[in-house]
Parts: C-alpha cells; structure tokens; sequence
C-alpha cells in the first residue's frame, strides 16, 4: 500500500466515536408465570421482557412466549422427572402470565436409558382432536420383552406383529384424547395411563415394556377464549368470601319474599 494513500487513518477514524451503551437490563422488568390448576406448583418461573415503549406494548411481546418447565417442578415430585412441559402464556393479568398446556416431551437420557440391544423398537404416531377442538399430536413409544423363562437373548417381533401392534397403539392414543377435553388429556399424560393401556390391550400379539407417549404436540388451538383460560386457571383468587360468625335466622326471609306473602295475605 502506498504511503499517505489511507486517509481514514491518518485522520484518527470517525467523527462522534461509538455511542454509550447502557445496560439493556434497566430498560427491562419481571413477570409471574403461572401454571394451570393440573399441576401442583401454580408459581412456577418468572419471565423477562423490554417495558412498554412506544408502539411495542410489553404484554403483546410475552403474549404467545413459550417456556420449557421440567414436570418435577411443577408438580413437586422428583420421580417424574423424565417429562418436560411447554406452557403458552395466553394472558397477561398485572404481573402474572397465565399460561396454557403446550406440549409435551420425555427427556434425552430418559429415552437413552430405555433403548437396548436385542429387543424390537416400536413407534406411532397419530393427530387427534380433542372435544374442545384442539388437534393434538401424540407419539408413542414402546420396547418387546422377553417370555418369562425365555433362554434365547434375544426377543425381535416380526413385521406383521409390529403392525398390529403399532395399529392398536394409534387406535388407543384416538380412543383416550378424542373422548375428552385437552385438561383431562395432560391428567392421563402425567401418570402415563395411555401407555399401560397400550401394554395391557398388545400382550396378546406380542408382550411389550416401557410403553411411554413419548412426545406431545399441539398443532391448532380453537379461538381463544379468556373463560375456558380463566376456569383453568380458577382457584377462586381472593373472592371466596369470609365464614359467617353466627348461623343464620331461621325465620330470616328476603324482604321482597316477604312483601309478595303479605300481598298474597291480604288478598
């Protein structure tokens, strides 16, 4: 490069420097997450977001955020572990985030620690609508099991036992989430019904262990509707009203009641 040719350094760069920045955590505030009423902890994070500003209103921007909570958590119990749930925030009610069922996952280590050698893995997967117009879809899971007694180390099922099989898993996963709302649906997920019931209706094509819903999608949600977010969210706030320190008169009616019997009296 020829010597004097580069101006911008000899001028000593550009005019006004870089502008200050200051810290992006000052322009921001926390927000309440809570849970529906299936899980046992309601209080269960807190989120982050850049105060209202201009035309970018601070509740639209957290509304449709989804977070990722561990079902331990939620519900207070370290056995369960293994499932992950994604909560959608819906609504934003002062500081608290009210959030609805999302989705559903096992954990990595969960299905790793499931897979071995010398078994059949089976998989399914099937769309369901729920009767409050959710499109839900479910993944199951399951492994073959040895005979008791078996001597072979191995225990494959062949092809046309793995369609069987695999049919009566999308038939049961239809049965059990097209019958009831998408609330009752994640109380059959928490316990893993579905799949013992998997296990109990296949052991006559071939026996099966660990028949887990693997994961949980939601694919389309009817129109929101801020009664059926506010009755499952619904643990009465603070208007449950207060205990009466004394029972009530017998003989007490309502004023109106009473006027309408004396009309009747007198006539």
């Amino acid at each position: 490069m020829a010597v004097g040719k580069n101006k911008r350094l000899t001028k000593g760069g550009k005019k006004g420097g870089k502008k200050k920045m200051g810290d992006p955590f000052l322009k921001k505030e926390w927000y309440d997450i809570k849970a529906p009423s299936m899980f046992g902890v309601r209080q269960c994070g807190k989120t982050l977001v850049s105060r209202t500003q201009g035309t970018k209103i601070a509740t639209e921007e957290l509304k449709g955020r989804v977070l990722e909570v561990n079902l331990a958590d939620l519900n207070n119990d370290e056995d369960q572990a293994s499932k992950k749930i994604r909560l959608c925030i819906e609504e934003v009610q002062g500081r608290n985030c009210l959030t609805d069922f999302h989705g559903m996952t096992l954990t990595r280590d969960k299905i790793c620690s499931l897979i071995k050698k010398w078994h059949t893995l089976i998989e399914a997967n099937v769309d369901v609508k729920t009767t409050d117009n959710y499109v839900v879809r479910m993944f199951a899971i399951g492994f073959t099991k040895k005979m008791p007694d078996q001597v072979a180390s191995s225990c494959y099922a062949q092809t046309a036992q793995i369609r069987k099989i695999r049919k009566k898993m999308t038939d049961i996963m239809t049965a059990e989430a097209g019958k009831v709302q998408l609330r009752e649906l994640v109380k059959k997920l928490i316990p893993e019904s579905i799949g013992k019931e998997i296990e109990k209706q296949t052991q006559g094509i071939f026996p099966l262990k660990d028949c887990l819903i693997r994961k949980v999608k939601i694919l389309k949600k009817p129109k929101f509707d801020i009664t059926k977010l506010m009755e499952l969210h619904g643990d009465g706030g603070d208007d449950a009203g207060v205990d009466m320190l004394r029972p009530e008169n017998e003989e007490a009616v309502n004023t109106l009641t009473a006027d309408v019997a004396a009309a009747q009296e007198d006539e």
